[in-house]
Parts: C-alpha cells; structure tokens; sequence
C-alpha cells in the first residue's frame, strides 16, 4: 500500500440527484443479523463504522422485496411489508448522520431461495433448469460444513415454479412497493439485483431462461423483466431515489452463461429504462466451482475491464466491483474507464479506509488478505467474521480502551499474533518490547507469503505499523527465562508459534525430509548444517548473506527460475499449508504428489478458497492422493498404501507438513520463574493468522 494521494478516488461524485463526497462505495456484503426481517442495531453499528469511516456511499447486504418469501435467509431485510420501515429509517438516519449516504439493495433471490425450499415453497424461475451442478469440490467440505449448508433449506430439495403472466405482473409491483418503503424510510437509493443468480439476473442469461414467449429468447427480451422492474420503480420514487442497478459484466464456468457483449447491450436498455448507474460485477455460475471468479474474486481490479467496456456504451456513471484495491481504483478512475470503485472486502478490514486516504495514511489501511472467511460464512447463512478486524460484526470493541496502568510488555515472537498484540497494546497506552530469535519480522507468516502472496499486504501494514507507533523490536534474540527478566517486564505475551515436528514413521528422519520449521529455516538461512543438505544449504547462505530473501517477492520471482532442489516432491499432509505449497512448488515446475491422510484438503482454508486451491493444484498437475497410510520414507522416495494397494512416488525431497501442534514451553517456564503471562497465536491454539490476530485481541484488550 503507497503512501501517496487518491485524488480521483477522493473527489465527489454524482448518481442520479445524489452528491457523493468520494467515489468509495461500500458493495453489498451480507451481514445476516436481522430478526424475520427486522434491522437490528448490530447491522446498523456495522453500516455507521463504513459510513464514519468515510465511504461515499454505503450499500446494504440483500434485502427481500416481498420478505420472507423469496427471500435467502430469515436473517435478510425485509422490505415487503410497512413494519419494517422504522428499522430502515434508523439506518437512513443513522448513515446520514455519519456523514454518508444509504442504498438499499433489493433483491428477490429466485431459484437460490432457501427460505422457499425450507418452507416447501416452489422457488420462481424462467422455467425449468435443464441443468445441474459438478458438485465434486463438496468431497473437501467436512460433515460439519455440509450440514450447516444444508441447515439453510431444511435438507429439503429444490422445486421449481416457471414464471406466469401474473408472477411477473407480481413481481414488478412488489418491486415497486419495496422502493416506495425505501424512499418513505428517508433512504437515497436503491439497487435493483440483476445477477449472481437471483431473478432478474436468471431471466437475462440464455442458459438458465429458455423461454419462448416475449421474456425469452434474444437479449432484448431476457432483459424485458429487469427493464419493466426499473421503469416501475423510476414511475413510482421518480427523483427521490437514485437508482442502481446490478449486472454481471460477464458470467463464467457454464456455456450459455451471459457475455460482456450482452452485458453490454443490456446495460443501455438498463439506462433507457431509468437506471441512474451500472454497477458491474461478475458470476462464476458454480459456486462449487466458479466462486473465485465471481461475486468475490481472487483477481485484483477484476471487473475492471468488463466495467471500462460498458462505461463506453452508457452515459449514466459506472461502478466497478472486485478486489478494487485503493491504487488499482485511483489508476481506473484517472483513465476514465470508471466512475466509482466499490471496496466490500477491504472496508470489511479497515472501515476507516476512506478516511485514510483522504488524510495521506494509505499505508495505515490494514489490507483484506484474501482469504475468504467473511463469505464464506454466507454459505452456513451466518454472519461473516473478518481474520484481520476482529471488530467485524462487533464494532462496539472500538475504540481501543486506554489502559488503566501503564506496563511494560514483552512480547516473545514476531509473527502475526506477537505483532499484532504489540500494536494494540501500544495503542491502549502500555510500552511494549518485541524479542524474536529470527532476523526479520513476521515469523511463520514471511514464510506463507511464498504461497500466499496476499499475506505480504499484512506483513508490510504491520512493520509500517511497528514503526509508526515506536515499538521496540529485539531481532536475532533467542527469548529465556534470564533474556526476559533482563528486560524487567511488567508482563510477558508469548507468541511463538506452532511447533511442526519430523514425522514418527519410519524413515521420518532421514535426510531428505523437511518439516515447516526446517524449510522455513532454509529460507531464512538460518539453517544448521544438520537440517540442510549441501544444495539447499546454498540457497541459504544466499539468503544470509545478501539479504536478498527478506524480501518476500523476490524470493517468489527468483524460484519460477531458479529453485534448487530436486524434480520429484512428496508433501505428507494436505491441510492448509501442505496444498498451498504442492501448487507452489508445481507451478515451478516440479513433479508434486501430495498424500493425504484424511478426505478433506486444504481445512481450515474457507470453503470457496479451499475448493479453488484444489483446482488450481490438479491444474499445475499435483498428484493428489486421499485417506493414505504412510508406510515408510526411504532415501529415494514414499511407500504408502490406499485401502488394499500399494503405492510408491520417487523423491528427492519430502515434506512434512503434517502433525503441526500449538506448543509454549517458554510460557510454562516463565511462570514458574514469577511471570505474569499470557499465550497467544499457534503457540495456543493452531489456528493460523485469523486465530493469532483474533486470540490477541482477546489478551490485548482486556490487559
């Protein structure tokens, strides 16, 4: 994140009648909190800290235009009924008086319904699907996680109502009552829902309508839904909403899905019906496949191009979705080919993110890491959580409370939960004093940058951090009992991370073998003779002596050319950091099989990164094998069997990545030498970044 100005991003903006003060949207990202329908003040809590924060415009999750039916969830906001515009005007008011304006997105979900199906209701669709989803991505979903999803439709399967003359008179009237109950509620704007698979984005695409009557057939006609649902709209608010609407710019993963050409096309019949701004976003059409493509994708700016491609064929302004990162958007905004960039993901990290780069601290905006536990939520209809900001979904945590007492605090380990208790407790006023026995800051979390390059983006924000708030940083100091007590704490927070240890089986010692710990040693150079062999060794004494690994980046664009190790790799383990590294060592090009011994891969990544991790693995051609025993390692490779057979892969190097346990001697020790400690991060509970900036929180606020 630079440090440097955002002066389009930051200039005022105009939609329809309503003046904006900055071109940052808040995208719709369900919240599901409310009660049958009704807002409750934890939605508007969350709402008010984007609108403080300095968002432009503040779009709300889904809400149901003819609630509960049609609806996705029990816990959406209902607009179908008067009684639940008390709860929109509190919100209205409550945006407004933060300095912001309010849309209300209106949806009816259509054939994705789940309130309908777990009601016995049929759901409304274009017609009957002629079609079902690859469902295989669901074998790397636990027990528990199927059941959660299937919780949300009571178990029940999926029926089908083909769309009548009278359904669809229906429906563009609920519509139209829902915006009146919007703008009576004091709201600014509403956004009209016309993709991700709900009903007006179904009727637009020629795979899922398959109508021969005038709502079918060409694009003219599979938009006519959506136009007739604007103009009644425009017709019964007139100015006194602005009027959005949703399209995917493209839809992906399934023939027949919506193109840009077509998005296109129906874009301007969009602006003729009365839209006051396009919002483009995108749809992988599977969510068990596609998810990373479209709502939320892995690619930054990924709309970006679709946007830029409809702006041309329109006059009203165009929004751009999709990991819109703050320098990505400036660069769009300059070139013309948007008018607003909506951040939901990053303003889910850091609500104060405006605000930020209004005032010149772009690299005081804690970044969104990409990892996919906020929607993943979405999928077990529950309220999303943010492994960054454990403030999401409980903004009343801030702000930081200041200490009563001022202490001295040392903080044994520099990785996420070491960092990010340093940070917090300095901010409530202690003096902290950071020691770790490595040569740089980040612990485990430098070593997942390889593979996880969305992890650098935190790595940089804390050392930016540390720096700014002054705090003492002990590098290259091994942490006991006699270093501790030399440094005369008040209180000592041990975040030294898991321990990964050599596997038990036989052959697990051998020199071809790595564990975590070993190859993070390697990389950092800091390597015993005893965990190296000479080829690997080279490469840390490069990194020792020229400095050059501290560098997360390089070390990734140097390895696609020069990775010395051997062709064939076998990981054991395929959790998080067991996948992640198979797809890293494949796509540099050497011979990966990963063994297994469980179903599940890729746990506890979120589900919709979890099956895209999967994916991209079998792509760079992993070799993937499932509920394994391992027999023995040997000095050219690993003998395993699957049920009754026998199998074996050849292998200069073996990697453990398996049996990683949370561990803190050093916790124990201190106490019994008199110290007042608390264990946060892997060294308590493995848990990874999410659980060490989570578990600190949990010591640092109350200390």
């Amino acid at each position: 994140m630079s440090s440097h100005s955002y002066p389009h991003l930051m200039s005022p903006g105009t939609i329809g009648s309503l003046q904006l003060d900055n071109r940052i949207v808040l995208p719709a990202m369900d919240m599901n909190v409310s009660e049958h329908g009704e807002i409750e003040q934890t939605e508007i809590d969350h709402y008010v800290a984007r609108a403080a924060g300095g968002a432009g415009l503040i779009i709300t999750g889904a809400c149901a235009i003819a609630f509960p039916h049609g609806a996705a969830s029990m816990k959406e906001p209902g607009l179908s009924d008067d009684k639940y515009i008390p709860g929109l005007r509190a919100l209205a008011d409550a945006v407004h008086a933060a300095g912001s304006k309010l849309c209300i997105q209106s949806t009816h979900h259509g054939k994705v319904a789940r309130v309908d199906v777990a009601n016995d209701r049929p759901v409304l669709a274009p017609n009957q699907p002629n079609y079902s989803y690859d469902m295989s991505a669901l074998a790397d979903s636990t027990p528990s996680e199927l059941g959660r999803m299937g919780a949300a439709t009571a178990g029940k399967p999926t029926v089908y109502q083909e769309m009548t003359a009278e359904d669809i008179a229906w429906l563009v009237s609920t519509w139209a009552d829902a915006a009146e109950r919007i703008a009576e509620a004091g709201c600014d704007a509403i956004e009209i829902h016309v993709a991700h698979g709900y009903i007006l984005g179904v009727f637009l695409n020629q795979r899922d309508n398959q109508r021969t009557d005038e709502y079918g057939g060409p694009l003219v006609n599979r938009a006519r839904l959506a136009c007739e649902v604007i103009r009644a709209v425009k017709e019964r608010v007139g100015d006194r909403l602005a009027v959005l609407v949703r399209v995917s710019g493209e839809e992906y993963g399934q023939e027949g899905g919506l193109s840009l050409e077509e998005s296109v096309e129906a874009s301007a019949l969009f602006e003729l019906a009365g839209a006051d701004a396009i919002h483009v976003t995108g749809w992988g059409r599977n969510p068990f496949d596609n998810f990373t493509d479209g709502p939320l994708p892995n690619k930054v700016g990924a709309y970006v191009e679709n946007a830029a491609e409809i702006k041309k064929h329109v006059s009203v302004p165009v929004i751009a979705v999709g990991r819109m990162l703050p320098d990505v958007a400036e660069k769009a905004l300059a070139a013309g080919q948007i008018d607003f960039a909506a951040m939901g993901r990053q303003l889910l990290a850091d609500p104060e993110l405006p605000n930020k780069l209004r005032d010149g601290r772009a690299d005081q905006v804690r970044p969104c890491i990409n990892c996919y536990l906020c929607v993943a939520e979405n999928f077990f209809d529950d309220t999303p959580f943010c492994a960054v900001n454990p403030a999401l979904g409980n903004e009343t945590l801030l702000p930081l409370r200041p200490a009563s007492a001022t202490k001295h605090v040392v903080v044994v380990g520099a990785g996420p939960g070491g960092l990010e208790s340093a940070r917090v407790l300095t901010e409530r006023g202690h003096r902290v004093t950071v020691v770790d026995k490595s040569d740089r800051l980040g612990g485990t979390m430098w070593f997942s940058t390889m593979t996880t390059p969305d992890n650098e983006r935190l790595l940089r924000w804390f050392k930016s951090e540390i720096k700014r708030l002054g705090i003492a940083v002990k590098l290259n100091t091994p942490a006991d009992v006699e270093t501790i007590r030399a440094l005369r704490p008040d209180h000592v927070v041990v975040a030294t991370g898991a321990v990964r240890p050599k596997p038990d089986f036989p052959g697990g010692d051998l020199p071809i073998v790595q564990t975590g710990d070993t190859l993070r040693a390697l990389m950092l150079g800091t390597a015993s003779a005893d965990e190296a062999g000479p080829v690997l060794r080279t490469l840390g004494k490069l990194g020792r002596l020229s400095g050059l690994t501290k560098s997360p980046g390089f070390v990734r664009r140097v390895t696609k050319t020069f990775l010395p190790m051997g062709k064939d790799v076998v990981v054991i383990g395929g959790s998080l950091v067991g996948l992640e590294l198979s797809e890293f060592l494949a796509e540099r090009g050497r011979r990966v099989t990963l063994l297994h011994e469980q179903q599940q891969l890729g746990l506890p990544l979120a589900m919709p990164r979890r099956w895209t991790a999967v994916k991209d693995s079998i792509a760079h051609g992993v070799q993937i094998h499932r509920n394994v025993s391992i027999e023995r390692i040997t000095e050219s490779g690993v003998e395993w069997t699957e049920g009754d057979q026998s199998f074996s892969a050849a292998a200069d190097m073996v990697i453990y990545a398996d049996g990683t346990t949370s561990a803190a001697p050093l916790a124990e020790e201190l106490r019994e030498a008199g110290f007042s400690v608390d264990v946060v991060g892997d060294a308590g509970e493995v848990n990874y970044i999410h659980g060490a900036i989570h578990s600190s929180w949990q010591v640092t606020t109350s200390l």
